[in-house]
């Protein structure tokens, strides 16, 4: 039976990883996830897992063990942040190309120049394109059952892609909540073991990754991001499946109070917890406001965009990523180019908030999306906004 603990999100995600029954774990410390490898070498350690640790020199070469395992057959783990993620960024797309489900979480935090520890959504966004599933978890209720379905909806073959799972970097990581910790036979229950269909094998030869000539490059990338986008349907499976089975039901676009909002705010990550208070204020204000919380970013979820978002007047979204050079936040150009062919379509005003651990508040949130009604109102809408930033 499960049973309700007050545990630090990284050592909650850590557990879920041991009740997944992972073979290999291949990882090199970097704050702030550092505590999900060491909790999960201490598990290896005393008996609970019965898997592989492979203590690596950098991150590239933990990426790289981890493709060498999921080839060979092992469900495969590792955790990342910020540099560590773009010492790995080569091997990430080898992992995609060759359609290997290993799970990754990254503890989102800071890319350098200037150095800093602290958190944003900066390193995820650098790697956008690397054609990995990308799933934002809020809470960390979310974080542990999040990891247990990676790794169903990864080894799907439908799917057959590596996922990376997100969590806000201190925000997230190092806080301590109330989670429902499952038990190993409930985890087993939901999750088959591992039964790669495949794999390298001396007694049964294959290729992967081999070189390939131009006249086949288009083609395999089509399939892939073909089965990425494709990906959807299972992700979607395997959420409704969790919340018939445990009781949380997860959707692409999780939404609050939006059926008759006039402005939503749409953000991905643990802010949108903090996000929903503003919503309850505004409200008391008597602005018809809702919240969008973003869980899936890749496959990019363009039709629950469309029509969780479609009714609105305005649509407030928040990053916290600066694409530099590129007028905003990733996340607020992608809704942008989702709407475009749309002839009735909202004002979507885009800011950048809490770079590398920046405070944003909930009367920050307040007063972004009233900015945006007059914006809005005015018809002055800016490419983007950084909020708070000091002239």
């Amino acid at each position: 039976m499960a049973k309700r603990v007050g545990i630090e999100v990284s050592i909650a995600v850590s557990d879920a990883v041991t009740l997944c029954d992972v073979d290999v774990v291949a990882a090199y410390p970097i704050t702030p996830q550092t505590h999900i490898v060491e909790h999960l070498s201490e598990s290896v350690a005393n008996g609970d897992l019965d898997a592989e640790y492979i203590r690596v020199e950098s991150e590239h070469s933990a990426m790289s063990c981890c493709i060498g395992s999921s080839a060979a057959g092992a469900r495969t783990f590792t955790a990342t942040a910020s540099q560590g993620l773009a010492l790995m960024s080569e091997m990430l797309y080898i992992a995609s190309g060759m359609r290997l489900p290993i799970v990754m979480t990254l503890a989102t935090r800071t890319l350098s120049a200037p150095l800093t520890i602290w958190g944003d959504q900066s390193d995820v966004m650098s790697v956008r394109d690397c054609g990995w599933i990308v799933i934002f978890a809020e809470n960390g209720q979310e974080a542990f059952d999040m990891t247990v379905q990676s790794f169903k909806i990864a080894e799907d073959e439908r799917v057959l892609l590596p996922l990376m799972l997100c969590i806000d970097g201190f925000n997230l990581s190092h806080v301590i909540e109330p989670i429902e910790i499952m038990d190993r036979e409930e985890v087993s229950s939901f999750l088959p073991p591992h039964n790669a269909k495949y794999r390298l094998d001396p007694h049964n030869v294959l290729t992967m990754g081999a070189f390939t000539m131009p006249e086949y490059f288009m083609e395999i990338k089509k399939q892939q991001d073909e089965a990425l986008k494709d990906s959807y349907k299972v992700i979607r499976e395997v959420w409704n499946d969790w919340g018939k089975r445990f009781g949380r039901t997860y959707t692409p676009l999780q939404t609050y109070l939006t059926d008759d909002a006039d402005i939503i705010l749409l953000i991905a990550g643990a802010f949108a917890g903090t996000a929903r208070i503003a919503i309850d204020r505004l409200r008391e204000k008597g602005i018809r406001a809702g919240l969008a919380s973003l869980k899936l970013w890749r496959p990019f979820p363009n039709e629950d965009i469309l029509r969780e978002l479609g009714g609105a007047k305005v649509v407030t979204v928040i990053d916290r990523a600066l694409s530099v050079g590129g007028g905003g936040g990733p996340i607020a150009n992608e809704v942008r180019a989702a709407f475009y062919h749309r002839d009735k379509r909202p004002d979507i005003v885009s800011y950048v908030a809490g770079l590398s651990g920046r405070d944003v508040m909930s009367e920050h949130f307040e007063e972004m999306m009233e900015k945006s009604l007059e914006y809005s109102q005015k018809k002055e809408i800016p490419p983007y906004e950084m909020y708070g930033v000091r002239e």
